[in-house]
C-alpha cells in the first residue's frame, strides 16, 4: 500500500490488528523501551504511544517487529521492488520475458524524488526538548533516537540523487550538549556520511545536516538499505512506497522531507567534536563514550499530527532483525552477483551481525586435481572484506558450494558442522591483523581497531564430529566441560586477568589435551559460564564472536608457524572470556519491568499480549 505518512500506516496497521494503542501514560526513560522489548518478545502487535510523558506528542514502535507485519506493510510494493532488484542483476530478464516485468517501468517513475515546495506552509517549529526524551538501557548516556534518517549532500555533487540518507544514532541531550542547540551525531566507519563531511572539512565549510524521523515505512527502510555506492536512497523510498520521495528546501538551505514527521535540520564544523554515548547497542553491550561530531541545531520542524517513530536497540534479536529478514527479502541474490563466484553470504544477526559472516562460493581453480582445497573461495573471501560495509566482518567462515550445494547460511549450527567436518587447521586459518573492525565492537584493542580472521572450508570430510562429551582430563583452572554444537567443546575458566596470564594458561591446556582424543572435537570455546555458552547456538555465537578478538584470541593445540602462517594440528581454541576493555552487557532494569508487569493485568492496555 502507498502510506503517504506515517499516521496513515498506524492507521492501516491498527485496521488490520497489527497494532494496539497504550492508553496509560508511560515515562520514556526506560519504561517505554522495556514496554517494547516485551511485546517484541512475545511476537506483540506494533504500539502507538498516546501518552508520553514530558512530551505533546505520541510515539509508535515495533512496526517492523515481525518479518510479517513488514512484509504486510509492503504488500502492494514488494514483488514491484524485487523486479527491479532483479532487472539491475540480470537485464536480459527483461528481454526474455517483456510483459513479466512491464509493471517496472511504473516502480522506476516512483522513484523519482518530486520537489515540492508549497509543502513549507504544513510544519509547525518545537524544540529538541519537547521530543520523546526516550532512554532505552539503564547505562545510556542520554534520550537518543534510534530511528532516524539523516540525510546529507555531496557538497561537489550537490541534490537529492547524490545525496546519503543514513540511520546514524543521534544523542538529543545528556554529556556536555547545550539543552535545545547541540546534539550529538554518530556514524560508523564505511559509512557514506563520512564521505560528505570528509570533503565538507577539506573546504573548510560547515556540513548541512538534515534528521528526518517517521515518514512512509519505506524512508527509514531506505535509510538501513546496503545500496550499491552512487544509487540514491531516496529514489529507493519513493520506488518501495510507490510514492515519489517529497522533499523542499527551507529557508536556510536544508533539505526537509515534506513527509516526515519531524526534521532536524543543524550544521556539523570541521572538527568539533563532543563526548557521545554510552549507549546500548545491537552487539549486546554498550558503545562508551567517545568524541563524535557535534551538530549545532537550527530548527525542528513537526507535522500538525506528528508521531514519533523509535525502536529499541540490544542484544539480538530485536526489531533491526527483522529489518534485516525484509532486506534480504528484497535484494535476494544483489550482493552474490557484485562479487564473482560467490553464491550465499550471511551476517549472523545472532552473533551481532558484523562479529561473524558466513559465505558459500565456488571453488573451481583446480578441478582436474583429486583433493581439493580452499584456493577461489580464498579470492572470494578477499572481496568480501574490501565490500562496503562486509568490511567490518571479524570472523568470516567460507565454504565450497561443490561440497554441498544444499548447504545454507542461514542455517547457523548446519553451517558450523559443515564447515568443522571439513577444515585443516594446518593451512585454512588466514589472519588480517592490525585492521579496522566494527565501531561498536569493543573485543580489539582500541576504537574501529582489531583483527579479523577467514577460516575456509574446501574438499571431503575430514572427521565425524562428536555428538557426546568424551572422558577428559582437564588441568587445574579449565572445568564444567558442556558439548555445545556437534563437533564444539565448551570449558569454563577463572575470569581473564591478562595476555601473558592467558597465554600460561592455555600452554598448560594444550600439554594436557595434546595426547587425548578430541578428533571429533575441532573448536573448543573456553567462557566465563560454559552453560549459557552452550545452552543454545544463538548463546554459543554471540559469546564466542562478540568477546573474542581473532589474532589475540585464537590458539591451537600443537600450534605452530611455517613461513609466519599460523596454523595448529590439533583443536582450534578460542578464548571468549570478558576482558577488561569490553563493553559492559546490557542488563535490565528490574524495578521498569515490575511496573511493565502491570500494564499485563486485566483491564490494561497489554492485557493478553504480555
Amino acid at each position: 500500500m502507498a502510506y503517504k505518512s506515517l499516521a496513515e500506516c498506524v492507521s492501516d496497521l491498527e485496521k488490520h490488528g497489527h497494532l494496539i494503542r497504550i492508553k496509560e501514560e508511560v515515562d520514556p526513560h526506560l519504561e517505554m523501551a522495556a514496554i517494547h522489548l516485551r511485546v517484541f518478545e512475545n511476537k506483540g502487535p506494533a504500539l502507538l504511544f498516546e501518552k508520553v510523558k514530558g512530551s505533546p506528542f505520541p510515539a509508535v514502535s515495533n512496526l517492523f517487529g515481525t518479518l510479517e507485519r513488514s512484509k504486510f506493510i509492503f504488500r502492494d510494493t514488494l514483488p514491484k521492488v524485487q523486479a527491479l532488484v532483479g532487472l539491475r542483476n540480470d537485464p536480459m530478464k527483461a528481454l526474455k520475458n517483456p510483459f513479466k516485468y512491464a509493471g517496472s517501468a511504473l516502480s522506476a517513475l516512483s522513484a523519482l524524488p518530486l520537489r515540492t515546495p508549497s509543502a513549507k506552509n504544513k510544519f509547525l517549529k518545537t524544540s529538541i526538548s519537547q521530543l520523546p526524551q526516550i532512554v532505552n538501557w539503564p547505562m545510556d548516556g542520554g534520550p537518543f533516537v534510534t530511528m532516524p534518517q539523516v540525510y546529507t549532500e555531496d557538497i561537489d555533487k550537490p541534490g537529492v540523487l547524490n545525496a546519503n540518507l543514513g540511520m546514524y544514532r543521534i544523542q538529543l541531550a545528556g554529556n556536555d550538549y547545550v539543552q535545545d542547540k547541540e546534539i550529538g551525531l554518530h556514524y560508523q566507519i564505511h559509512r557514506g556520511i563520512g564521505v560528505h563531511q570528509s570533503k565538507a572539512n577539506a573546504a573548510g565549510q560547515p556540513l548541512k545536516v538534515s534528521i528526518f524521523v517517521g515518514g512512509p515505512p519505506s524512508h527509514p527502510l531506505a535509510a538501513v538499505m546496503p545500496l550499491p555506492e552512487g544509487l540514491s536512497e531516496m529514489t529507493f523510498a519513493g520506488a518501495l512506497g510507490d510514492r515519489r520521495f517529497r522533499y523542499f528546501y527551507d529557508d536556510e538551505g536544508f533539505c526537509i522531507s515534506a513527509d516526515a514527521d519531524f526534521i532536524i535540520t543543524g550544521t556539523v564544523y570541521p572538527n568539533e567534536n563532543k563526548p557521545e554515548g554510552p549507549f546500548g547497542d545491537h552487539l549486546g553491550y554498550y558503545s562508551l563514550t567517545h568524541p563524535f561530531p557535534l551538530m549545532k541545531v537550527h530548527n525542528v520542524y513537526h507535522k500538525p499530527d506528528a508521531i514519533w517513530s523509535f525502536t529499541v536497540v540490544g542484544r539480538p534479536p530485536q526489531e533491526d532483525t527483522s529489518f534485516g529478514a525484509l532486506i534480504h527479502e528484497i535484494t535476494g541474490s544483489a550482493i552474490p552477483q557484485e562479487i564473482h563466484g560467490l553464491k550465499e553470504v550471511h551476517a549472523v544477526d545472532a552473533a551481532g551481525v558484523h562479529p561473524l559472516l558466513f559465505a558459500i562460493g565456488s571453488e573451481r581453480y583446480t578441478p582436474y586435481l583429486k583433493e581439493r582445497r580452499p584456493q577461489e573461495i580464498l579470492t572470494i573471501a578477499n572481496h568480501i572484506l574490501g565490500k562496503n560495509q562486509l568490511s567490518l566482518a571479524k570472523y568470516v567462515f567460507i565454504a565450497a558450494k561443490e561440497d554441498n550445494p544444499e548447504l545454507d547460511t542461514h542455517d547457523i549450527a548446519g553451517f558450523l558442522s559443515h564447515m568443522l567436518a571439513r577444515v585443516d587447521f594446518t593451512r585454512d586459518v588466514h589472519f588480517y591483523t592490525n585492521t579496522t573492525i566494527d565501531t561498536l565492537d569493543y573485543s580489539g584493542d582500541g576504537l574501529n581497531s582489531g583483527s579479523k580472521v577467514v577460516i575456509a572450508a574446501a574438499g571431503e570430510q575430514k572427521r565425524v564430529l562428536r555428538t557426546e562429551l568424551p572422558p577428559l582430563n582437564l588441568p587445574d583452572g579449565f572445568y564444567n566441560p558442556q558439548l555445545a554444537d556437534k563437533g564444539i567443546l565448551v570449558l569454563e575458566s577463572s575470569p581473564f586477568v591478562s595476555e601473558e596470564k592467558t597465554a600460561a594458561e592455555i600452554a598448560i591446556l594444550n600439554l594436557a589435551l595434546k595426547d587425548q582424543d578430541l578428533g571429533g572435537f575441532p573448536l573448543i570455546v573456553i567462557a566465563d559460564d560454559a552453560e549459557f555458552t552452550a545452552l543454545n547456538t544463538d548463546n554459543l555465537v554471540w559469546i564466542t564472536f562478540t568477546r573474542s578478538n581473532p589474532a589475540n584470541d585464537i590458539y591451537g593445540i600443537n600450534d605452530f608457524i611455517v613461513n609466519k602462517h599460523w596454523g595448529c594440528k590439533g583443536s582450534l581454541i578460542i578464548d571468549a572470556r570478558k576482558k577488561p576493555h569490553h563493553a559492559p552487557e546490557l542488563i535490565k532494569d528490574l524495578e521498569i519491568e515490575q511496573r511493565v508487569d502491570s500494564l499485563g493485568y486485566e483491564g490494561s492496555s497489554l492485557f493478553g499480549i504480555i
